[in-house]
């Protein structure tokens, strides 16, 4: 899914029909929210702590590893993209694309492990929900054998409602960048048998 014009995020036109490649993907494409944190900075999350903080779980885990992660600042996810991945099965067969939505979906999953970790205390494994997502675009498909990485910074914050900016990278070319916000909530127990909502 996607908007027509990203170059196969949104497109449903069939590899080899009059599709256009992009440009080579080796130029880099300055965002303005700033580049990746440096080495070293922040801490590192392993996917066992991602899997504490939030609630999602394979298939919908879109984030393997953070890094860089400030509390209260920003984060970078870390996905790394392989042939298995249950959507390139119709996303598409002959020519496998990683679908926009999950590479904003991958930038929330980042946002909320970034929100769980400078709450603290009993916020893990609360549920976000999207309020809103606003200016997203597409640059560059991102394809099997691709390192994604998501860099989240937090816009501002009132009350459980954060905003955050986020620019998803492949070999430090962007290929996806947006602004959205997210609601915490706590989780709603099941009753009579229903699933929660994420």
């Amino acid at each position: 899914m996607g908007s027509p014009g990203d170059h196969g995020h949104g497109s449903a036109t069939p590899a080899g029909r009059g599709e256009t490649h992009p440009a080579g993907r080796g130029d880099i494409v300055n965002s303005g929210y700033g580049e990746t944190p440096p080495a070293g900075r922040g801490e590192m999350l392993d996917i066992a702590r991602i899997m504490h903080d939030i609630p999602h779980r394979h298939p919908f885990l879109m984030i393997d590893r953070i890094i860089g992660l400030v509390r209260n600042q920003e984060a970078v996810g870390i996905k790394n993209v392989s042939i298995n991945e249950h959507f390139f099965a119709g996303h598409f067969p002959s020519h496998p694309v990683m679908p926009g939505v999950l590479i904003i979906e991958a930038m929330a999953q980042t946002s909320a492990a970034l929100v769980v970790e400078t709450l603290g205390g009993d916020a893990a494994g609360k549920l976000v929900y999207f309020m809103s997502v606003e200016s997203a675009k597409f640059r560059r498909p991102v394809m099997p054998g691709d390192q994604l990485h998501v860099h989240v910074v937090k816009q501002r914050q009132r009350g459980n409602v954060w905003k955050f900016n986020g620019v998803a990278r492949v070999d430090g070319v962007i290929v996806a960048e947006a602004t959205y916000a997210a609601m915490i909530m706590d989780r709603v127990p099941a009753t009579n048998g229903a699933a929660d909502g994420t």
